[in-house]
């Protein structure tokens, strides 16, 4: 995701304070959603929590200051002690990206109720939830594409016969490298980068738009 973290220095605290709470918040709703759904295993192992160091890998978060790109510590899911496993399952993928959608529709909303009392300015809050909102709205686009060990892969293989689960199983452990070198390369102009270019004005217009029709 380089082309989106491109942000001038200065911007990096708001970036990084950005991402302990997208993280958190996506990692958390992960644990709660498959607690709803009878897992208790990320209860058990504490994460079903709001304190960012819970959720938080500091590799992945020095690689997104880095290289444009992280991750968080994955929330553990016994997807056998599901209740209504299937449904489960996808519901339990869906969380997380949903929680970022969700965390883009609150401060678009902060934002706009903002311009509307105090008119536009170029203030630290603004900047902030400028970031905070776009940040966002990559990561829901981003978790919900069908790579391995990405949400949208999850939610794939849950309408996939076994045989061809099987079949893509030898995928998923080259999966780490694979994503390393389209996101390193020009291989991101050709994937990864086209969905983000349409999707992301997309979703943060309609939001937009939401706002404007609501206080306008």
């Amino acid at each position: 995701m380089p082309s989106f973290f491109a942000y001038p220095l200065e911007m990096l605290p708001y970036v990084v304070v950005t991402i302990l709470i997208a993280f958190t918040i996506h990692e958390w709703a992960h644990a709660l959603t498959a607690l709803a759904f009878g897992d208790d295993t990320a209860k058990k192992q504490g994460r079903l929590s709001l304190n960012p160091l819970v959720h938080v890998d500091l590799i992945g978060l020095l690689m997104i200051v880095i290289a444009g790109f992280g991750w968080a510590k994955p929330t553990p899911v016994n997807r056998y002690k599901l209740k209504k496993r299937r449904l489960g399952s996808i519901c339990v993928s869906l969380a997380g990206p949903l929680s970022n959608l969700l965390l883009a529709f609150i401060a678009t909303g902060i934002m706009m109720l903002l311009v509307k009392q105090y008119g536009y300015s170029d203030s630290i809050w603004m900047n902030f939830l400028g970031i905070f909102i776009q940040l966002n709205v990559v990561l829901f686009i981003f978790n919900l594409i069908p790579f391995p060990p990405l949400d949208g892969y999850q939610i794939l293989t849950e309408f996939l016969p076994m045989r061809f689960r099987a079949k893509l199983q030898p995928i998923e452990q080259y999966a780490f490298l694979i994503f390393l070198i389209i996101a390193l390369t020009p291989l991101y102009n050709l994937t990864i980068g086209p969905i983000f270019n349409f999707f992301i004005p997309k979703i943060t217009q309609t939001i937009q738009h939401f706002f404007l029709f609501l206080f306008f």
